[in-house]
């Protein structure tokens, strides 16, 4: 087998010093992520408020909440769009390049936050049905955001810092979940001050102030302002190099546009271009060769996703229904709607402060130095570990004087999500699979991460519940109970442990030797020489 020669331009790429565009990439495309995240994880601070408001019931001593189907549809409905958004636009990036369907993506994302906040009818199942509509086609913008914003950064880094630069973009994940819960203390607290209420056991009307349901509404519309401020950005980046001439086969226009952005002058020397027909030029998504080639690694990147997913989403989406099982929250009948808001969104900013966001960072710093495939190792193994320590002795954490140890081992059950898999998850797919089917193949291991964020975001829900009936929230059936759910969330990070053995450590690797772009059963090609100045 011969290998065919790696095109000049995408060499001098990779050897290129680390320049301002790089970082402009990061904030244009890492700002799309703030948004995704945002807008993903600010529902969970809203939806108990949304029971209240909607779901009222004369006479219960308990505040209303949404019912089971609905809070499933609500949490969910966004992780549907956003799995049928990475298969979309990871294939549409593969056919039309990544800079033509980069700008769809955000303006859904803008045009459906701003929808999410609005109403087509004030009863309770008119208002729903308008938030799950319009935060469906929200997660698929999102959706699209995680092939397209992979891949445009992996292309235009160089190997060196590939990885911190590809990292630094996922990072934005936790400024995204901050900015939610600052954003939501912020707009309680001032509605708070504006319009005092009793708590729910003094005045089970009055707790709820009529003015609460523009609070949510805010909070919801709030995530379409950091993507409308990228979008000239967005549309003013050139194609990458790599797509351009891998894949459009247009390497005299893959000179232009990186001399745009980078600081090198590249003045092509040879306009001869020999046929390729070579074997790896040619052979299609999920052929015989493909799944050769690349079957184990798609499969280890699906399947360390999906497994991460159920964990990662089960415990964000829910945190509020696990301060409160513990008693870090007090009850929500002893407190006002905005009280409770105010609460639940104080005590997630908490842990995305000390655990969520360091997380991330972290692994900007290691990953080009200690590798993904070690970060995810340890991420999945202390996720287990962590998981375990809080679920066997889950009755010793439920003692008021022992609320603050579980919040610091909950809050590490995040730091190693982030410093691991959730962050090596996001940047391995956009680095081992050849140019043509990058985009297509990291939407493809995206998508199977949100199925398991679905299976989270609905299995959690009901699995989490008390196995006494009379103890369940109203209208859910019994459970397995928080303690037995946590311990199924730490035999899942066992198996991530495992899976993460299919998948090839790409540190310091061009993205042609880890794709395996220039192999050839044939004759060797003669590439277009560049000449490069700096």
């Amino acid at each position: 087998m011969a290998k065919e020669q790696q095109p000049e331009v995408l060499k001098v790429l990779d050897v290129a010093k680390t320049q301002f565009y790089h970082f402009t990439a990061v904030v244009i495309s890492g700002m799309g992520f703030f948004t995704d995240s945002y807008d993903l994880f600010c529902i969970s601070l809203v939806t108990k408020l949304l029971g209240r408001i909607y779901y009222h019931i004369e006479g219960s001593a308990k505040p209303g909440s949404l019912p089971p189907n609905v809070a499933a549809a609500v949490n969910g409905v966004a992780l549907c769009g956003t799995l049928a958004g990475q298969l979309f636009f990871g294939w549409l990036g593969d056919k039309l390049g990544r800079k033509g369907a980069y700008g769809i993506t955000l303006m859904l994302m803008v045009g459906c936050s701003i929808g999410s906040g609005l109403s087509f009818g004030s009863s309770p199942t008119s208002v729903i049905a308008t938030l799950c509509f319009f935060r469906f086609w929200l997660g698929f913008g999102i959706g699209g955001d995680y092939p397209l914003s992979a891949t445009i950064m992996s292309e235009y880094a160089n190997k060196r810092t590939r990885g911190a630069f590809i990292a630094s973009v996922f990072a934005m994940q936790g400024f995204g979940i901050l900015a939610g819960g600052m954003v939501a203390i912020v707009v309680s607290s001032i509605f708070r001050a504006l319009y005092h209420a009793d708590p729910y056991s003094v005045d089970p009307i009055g707790s709820t102030v009529p003015q609460a349901d523009y609070v949510w509404r805010i909070i919801l519309m709030f995530g379409a302002i950091p993507a409308a401020l990228t979008f000239y950005s967005r549309m003013k980046m050139p194609e990458t190099p790599r797509y351009t001439a891998l894949v459009a086969k247009d390497q005299t226009k893959a000179c232009q546009d990186m001399a745009k952005v980078l600081n090198v002058e590249i003045k092509e020397k040879q306009e001869v271009a020999q046929p390729q027909n070579n074997r790896s030029s040619k052979f299609a998504l999920f052929s015989k060769e493909f799944l050769r080639r690349h079957g184990l690694h798609l499969l280890g990147t699906a399947s360390t996703w999906f497994l991460l997913d159920i964990a990662y989403y089960s415990q964000n989406l829910f945190q509020k229904d696990i301060f409160s099982a513990v008693g870090w929250l007090p009850s929500a009948s002893s407190m006002s709607a905005l009280d409770e808001l105010y609460k639940i969104a104080r005590a997630q900013t908490l842990i995305a402060l000390c655990g969520t966001v360091p997380g991330y960072w972290v692994t900007v710093f290691l990953i080009d130095h200690i590798g993904r495939f070690a970060i995810q190792l340890i991420g999945f193994f202390f996720m287990t570990v962590f998981m375990f320590v809080l679920a066997i002795p889950y009755h010793h954490w439920t003692r008021p004087e022992n609320n603050i140890g579980f919040i610091v081992i909950y809050g590490l059950t995040f730091f190693f999500a982030n410093f691991g898999p959730n962050s090596t998850t996001f940047v391995i797919p956009a680095e081992i699979f050849p140019a043509r089917f990058r985009s297509t193949c990291h939407g493809i291991s995206a998508a199977a991460g949100k199925a398991g964020a679905i299976i989270g975001a609905f299995g959690f829900l009901y699995a989490s519940q008390n196995q006494d009936q009379t103890k369940t929230d109203a209208g859910y059936p019994p459970g397995i109970g928080m303690r037995n759910s946590l311990i199924v969330l730490g035999v899942i990070s066992i198996l991530g442990f495992f899976f993460t053995f299919l998948v090839p450590e790409s540190k310091g690797k061009s993205l042609e030797e880890m794709s395996r772009e220039n192999e050839d059963e044939g004759d060797q090609v003669q590439p277009n020489r560049v000449e490069v100045t700096v």
